[in-house]
């Protein structure tokens, strides 16, 4: 069977095409070369419509414990976007936290095929996996995190063999079914627990006297070494906190040529200015960002109304507790691994801070020169609900859209961005590269991400419209693996996606010797048990398992 998309303007970034009027050939699931005489058992009229590949969010808060926390603590988020259960699709709600099957419909409906949780902790791999196997329509993997676990730190701290580290990055990624190794606030979450309020770039854990440099290099060297695709993914210190762009400047120097991947940037580019000691530093980050080509970054977008803020960084969601709206919240130890905390939030216009926030956010996009190491994302759903996305592209794609929206926010706020003078507009080329190009070289995501024959017919296409917000909310076709799942915005198929994994090799026997020691006295789990089979991932027809290739190196 083969079928023929005809005469659509294709956008397809990692091979070079921008806007060109051809032919795309699908057979058992992928993009096939072919010609005029081609036999075509099924043909799609596509001219004058745009034709990318199906989109990527590389950072989205899908599964795990603390998304299902922010369900429970949200019982009114549930009736504001409720599916009924269908000949096609189950029941589903939520606003701020979507349920399972609701997150992978509302994804496929715009035009997105596939997703990555970003913070999954490596004691809870199981329920992540299990909630990603529960969502539908999409690609999805996960980022194990590392950091502030107290082996790693034990470790560090005893100035332990590098390649004992190496090998336990790996088997940690392997026992949790991971595609990357993510550090929130390194170190941080554990310095919380002894009753450290901030830990900055060069401050020592009080206990192990580790320090956030330390751990950023020790485990972006190791994913280097290791040959994981993906750079380590950073949520850096002092998230939230007036003056942190210069932490996160001086994190950006310290990586001495390593790949590091900066998300939510947004929430790290705070500078002090004016009398509220509160201003935009998206400028310093835009130029250092010129001048270290080995950092990429994710945004973060703050866009305005409820959501609910769910993070790993249990000391700076403490903090950030006071603002909850409505009056709930969460923070808590889990294991030895990490921490969580999730606080109900509401992003208002007319607050100074909000209003900042959301500039700086657009300003990152609008500085920042190139869109492959930048990708469009709101931190689902902590800046907002990743169902915003076609607002925040309009945003970007049309100046006099952004600028009608300026007179609506705070006016102080934007006397300390740069958002008001900035020109610029992101074209269909940049966004298909910000969206699926960029996000699928940065993960290793060879199937996925573009339209070259032989790629999995992952393909979305939209009517050309002037409000970029409708066209992108609004597709007219999305194929999954060469299936149409979509039409005119609507479910018309259910599938499931694959779970893509990163195994680097490593010396499984030695390290084990020490962590099944490590797991008979602390854990409240046997070593056995917490590595998480395939069988767990694919079983009830969940999709299948890809491996991304890694290839071991020395920096």
């Amino acid at each position: 069977m083969t079928i023929k998309l005809t005469g659509g303007k294709i956008y397809d970034p990692a091979n070079g095409i921008d806007g060109e009027i051809r032919d795309i050939y699908v057979r058992d699931g992928r993009i096939v070369a072919g010609t005029p005489d081609t036999p075509i058992t099924q043909e799609f009229d596509v001219k004058g419509k745009v034709v990318m590949a199906g989109a990527i969010d590389p950072h989205t808060h899908i599964g795990g414990g603390k998304v299902n926390i922010g369900r429970m603590m949200l019982p009114e988020d549930h009736s504001k976007d409720p599916v009924a259960h269908t000949a096609l699709t189950r029941a589903g709600s939520g606003h701020a936290v979507p349920s399972t099957l609701l997150a992978g419909y509302r994804y496929a409906e715009m035009g997105y095929t596939a997703c990555f949780e970003p913070a999954m902790l490596p004691a809870n791999a199981r329920q992540a996996h299990l909630e990603m196997g529960d969502t539908p329509m999409v690609d999805k993997g996960a980022f194990a995190m590392l950091g502030s676990d107290d082996f790693l730190l034990r470790m560090m701290a005893e100035k332990a063999d590098f390649e004992q580290i190496k090998d336990y990055i790996a088997w940690t990624m392997h026992a949790s079914q991971a595609i990357a190794v993510k550090v929130v606030n390194p170190g941080g979450i554990s310095a919380f627990k002894f009753n450290q309020r901030k830990l900055d770039l060069d401050e020592a854990n009080v206990y192990y006297g580790v320090t956030p440099r330390d751990i950023l290099l020790t485990l972006s060297r190791g994913l280097v070494e290791l040959g994981v695709t993906h750079p380590l993914h950073v949520h850096g210190c002092n998230l939230g906190i007036p003056g942190n762009v210069e932490t996160t400047l001086a994190t950006i120097r310290a990586t001495d040529g390593l790949p590091l991947h900066l998300t939510h940037i947004q929430f790290h580019s705070y500078a002090t200015e004016g009398d509220r000691h509160f201003s935009s530093g998206a400028v310093q980050v835009a130029e250092m960002l010129k001048k270290y080509p080995n950092i990429s970054v994710d945004v973060g977008q703050v866009l305005f109304g409820a959501t609910c803020t769910a993070s790993g960084d249990s000391m700076r969601q403490y903090t950030g507790a006071k603002n909850a709206d409505p009056k709930r919240w969460v923070v808590m130890d889990i294991e030895c691994d990490a921490g969580c905390g999730v606080v109900p939030f509401r992003y208002r216009d007319k607050s100074y801070v909000h209003a900042l926030m959301w500039a700086i956010g657009l300003e990152t996009f609008l500085l920042c020169e190139d869109p492959w190491r930048i990708f469009l994302t709101t931190d689902h759903p902590n800046g907002a609900p990743f169902y915003t996305y076609p607002h925040l592209i309009r945003l970007l794609m049309d100046r006099s859209f952004r600028k009608e929206m300026m007179l609506k926010v705070n006016p102080d706020a934007l006397k300390y961005s740069t958002l008001p003078s900035l020109e610029r507009e992101y074209s269909l080329y940049e966004v298909a590269i910000m969206t699926r190009a960029g996000p699928a070289r940065s993960l290793g995501l060879k199937d996925i991400g573009h339209l070259g024959a032989g790629a999995s017919a992952d393909i979305t296409v939209y009517t050309d419209n002037a409000d970029r917000e409708a066209m992108f909310t609004t597709p007219d076709y999305v194929f999954k693996s060469g299936e149409l799942v979509v039409r005119s915005g609507k479910i018309v198929k259910v599938v499931n996606g694959a779970t893509h994994v990163a195994r680097p090799e490593y010396d499984r026997s030695g390290i084990e010797k020490s962590l099944k020691s490590y797991f008979d006295r602390y854990h409240t789990v046997r070593m056995e048990n917490f590595r998480l089979s395939d069988d767990e991932i694919i079983e009830g027809g969940r999709g299948q398992i890809v491996i991304q290739p890694t290839k071991a190196r020395t920096q």
